[in-house]
């Protein structure tokens, strides 16, 4: 095994890197493969053009009949770029994205073939819906399932295939992705968003939620990755002792970037540019080996279909530079994991961003009700956002290394702190012509256009506010970017209705102004929502217990902070709104609970088996090659032998209690492990691998990487932690 690591370091320094051809301008190559409007206008006519503008701008219908024309300038515009084939790109429940490849190829009567695509493949298709994860709704034997096209993300071109971005439903109705609840809560936030803002400007006919993520990443060698089992098959190390060396002198973020790692980036870039991701920002990250690349913000709906395309393209490129992307949360204990930053905001028809503080007393008031609203939809739902981000992998990282905690709180700053303390002190009832003109002044007239650089930011704050958006810093680097920003969306909505309910109550009832029945509410939303906000350090039992006192949650494991998906009053929220039925809610809780138990499991088997297979064995080995050199020394030295021996006696020693612990520690986990699967009920099983299988996990590492201290380099079978994070 020792073989294979060294071959695999031997292969890694011989790369050579791989050279890239780049554009002289971004510009020039951007969305060159997608089906965008400067491709619809060319291929076309003037009506089908007409009814996709009108789906995407409008959510009105594409009648089939006009489908089939679209369908036609699509299969044109498709093959003028050598498409050979056609898919519906979707994101099932997997967290990753699925396709089948059809071509247009067809024959017909006489021996002939053609190139056909119509109305009907374009719209639907039926790939089996209990192949994919389902929650229950559909059993084995009814597999019927339909992908719908989604004209809001325009088609695109990936190799030779052209790619349909579709939703993914049961034959019964059910949504089984990630994009159907993302495009309902979307549809109810701009709804509600649109009626507060009326209040400010009637020309507001439309709102956008907008996205930027932030993709955090390891490159790792791929021949490396070979001879580690437990990267390969789970995406992160199960064992392996630190580095001597490792993120502490703080030398790798924003450091220069090496050059194969450039080489991949400018490849990547590349291929982004085409098909019209706007990536923009690359750089190091704080971990030896970490990189994080960043676009422009988009449509959200847009931006989550670009980064899960992304994530795909990326494995991709590397492969070709010989290289591993790990996407893990946490794939190397001691140092930074990855995160995906989710940066929202919202944008009118009218080209305002109405997180955006301005310059004018009421582009402030503004501001502040949808500043205000979105921290006491964050307050009345942290759990159920806390819940949105929760994954075994993502459990490894919260609290640790820079990454916000698992306790959901809103970091707004001094400044607007400041704002809201004053704001807070306004009499109840209507406002006296002194009150109006000192809150305007003094309060709202006092937030300056750009608030950018008037706050430091908070990395331990898991939802902060950060001048214009707010960044939703706890999602994990493996997520689908649509379930966060479905719960956001929706929380949000059912905000601004309760908001608007509340101002035209006082409005009609109270005889109040409008401002002043918007500041009404204002105030009490403040006082309402005071728990929520957190100014201070993140980490340690400090805030655990003044979190406690505010009645805020610690679900610091996947299994409790999954649970309040399905209470009562999250329940109502979707289905109040439309965004997902109970059944679609519950499928979703079990989907969730049944995909932790079996990563645990499978992390559980791989560390038994490298533990087993390779750590003891290797361990052994060098053991006896120990044992021997005793014996010789005995043959040498006589009954004197143990004065010559005392060091190699105490390493025979250390090795067999470790290789004891190890042994102990593997049958009591098998153990447990067949308890927890022995168990009907998931959630009670998903709970047995994390409070009684896991626990076992750095104990049993404990001892095996006190092994790799111990036993010769030459011989140890797996590339350490120096190898794979040093080794460019």
């Amino acid at each position: 095994m020792a073989t294979l690591r060294f071959q695999a370091l031997k292969e890694t320094f011989n790369r050579k890197t791989v050279l890239v051809n780049e554009p002289a301008r971004r510009s020039s190559i951007f969305g060159e493969n997608v089906f965008n409007e400067h491709a619809m206008r060319q291929f076309l006519t003037k009506d089908a053009f007409k009814s996709v503008m009108g789906a995407v701008e409008n959510g009105s219908k594409i009648e089939r009949s006009v489908a089939d024309h679209i369908s036609t300038g699509m299969k044109e515009w498709a093959i003028s770029k050598g498409a050979t084939h056609y898919t519906h790109w979707f994101q099932p429940l997997t967290g990753t994205t699925a396709e089948k490849h059809d071509a247009f190829f067809e024959t017909v009567e006489g021996g002939q073939a053609i190139e056909k695509f119509g109305g009907g493949q374009l719209v639907q298709q039926e790939p089996d819906a209990s192949s994919f994860p389902n929650g229950g709704i559909r059993n084995t034997f009814e597999a019927r399932g339909y992908t719908a096209w989604d004209p809001t993300s325009p088609a695109f071109i990936y190799g030779t295939t052209l790619c349909i971005p579709t939703v993914f439903v049961a034959y019964t109705g059910e949504a089984l992705d990630n994009k159907t609840p993302l495009l309902r809560s979307l549809q109810v936030l701009d709804k509600s968003a649109t009626d507060v803002a009326k209040y400010f400007d009637k020309n507001i006919t439309k709102i956008i939620a907008t996205l930027g993520w932030e993709q955090e990443y390891f490159l790792i060698d791929k021949a490396l990755v070979a001879a580690r089992p437990d990267i390969a098959l789970t995406g992160r190390t199960l064992l392996g002792h630190a580095s001597a060396k490792g993120q502490q002198l703080d030398d790798h973020y924003f450091g220069s970037i090496p050059s194969r790692a450039l080489n991949y980036m400018r490849d990547l870039e590349t291929e982004c540019m085409l098909l019209g991701i706007p990536v923009k920002t690359r750089h190091n990250e704080v971990a030896p080996n970490q990189f994080e690349l960043a676009p422009i913000f988009e449509e959200a709906n847009l931006a989550v279909d670009h980064n899960s395309l992304l994530m795909d393209i990326m494995e991709k490129v590397a492969d070709r530079h010989s290289f591993k992307v790990l996407f893990h949360e946490k794939p190397f204990a001691g140092i930074n994991g990855s995160g995906k930053h989710n940066n929202w905001s919202l944008s009118t028809n009218t080209g305002v961003n109405l997180l955006s503080p301005g310059s004018t007393p009421m582009k402030n008031l503004q501001f502040l009700t949808f500043f205000i609203n979105t921290i006491k939809a964050v307050n009345e739902y942290e759990e159920l956002l806390r819940s949105s981000i929760a994954s075994a992998n993502n459990d490894h990282r919260l609290g640790a290394n820079e990454a916000p905690p698992a306790i959901i709180s809103v970091f707004i700053g001094s400044q607007l702190t400041e704002v809201l303390n004053e704001l807070e002190k306004v009499t109840n009832g209507k406002l006296s012509p002194q009150e109006k003109t000192d809150l305007k002044l003094n309060v709202v007239g006092k937030i300056p256009e750009i608030l950018l650089d008037n706050t430091d930011r908070n990395r331990t704050s898991p939802f902060a506010f950060t001048g214009n958006k707010f960044e939703f810093r706890a999602v994990g680097s493996t997520a689908n970017c649509a379930n966060p920003m479905t719960v956001l969306n929706t929380i949000v909505a059912r905000q601004f209705i309760d908001f608007k309910a509340s101002v035209d109550a006082l409005i009609a009832d109270k005889k109040m102004k409008k401002d002043d029945a918007i500041f009404n509410v204002l105030r009490e939303y403040i006082k309402d929502s005071k728990r929520i906000l957190f100014e201070g350090d993140g980490y340690g039992e400090a805030w655990e217990k003044e979190a406690k006192k505010r009645g805020l949650s610690n679900n610091k494991t996947t299994p409790t902070a999954l649970k309040p998906k399905i209470t009562k009053k999250n329940i109502a929220l979707y289905v109040d709104l439309g965004i997902m039925s109970k059944v679609e809610i519950e499928a979703r809780y079990e989907i969730k609970v049944e995909e932790y138990a079996m990563r645990i499991q499978i992390e559980s088997r791989v560390l038994g088996d490298i533990a087993r297979n390779h750590v003891i064995p290797t361990a052994i080995k060098y053991q006896n090659i120990l044992i021997e050199n005793v014996q010789g020394l005995k043959n040498i030295y006589g009954d004197k032998f143990k004065l010559h021996s005392k060091e190699q006696m105490q390493l025979i020693e250390q090795i067999s209690l470790h290789i004891s612990k190890i042994n102990k520690g593997i049958t009591d986990m098998i153990n447990e492990r067949k308890k927890a699967n022995s168990m009907d009920d998931s959630e009670n099983r998903a709970a047995a691998y994390c409070d009684n299988v896991k626990p076992f996990f750095e104990e049993i590492r404990y001892h095996c990487d006190k092994l790799e201290l111990l036993v010769d380099d030459e011989i140890w079978p797996l590339p350490k932690y120096r190898e794979l994070l040093f080794t460019k």
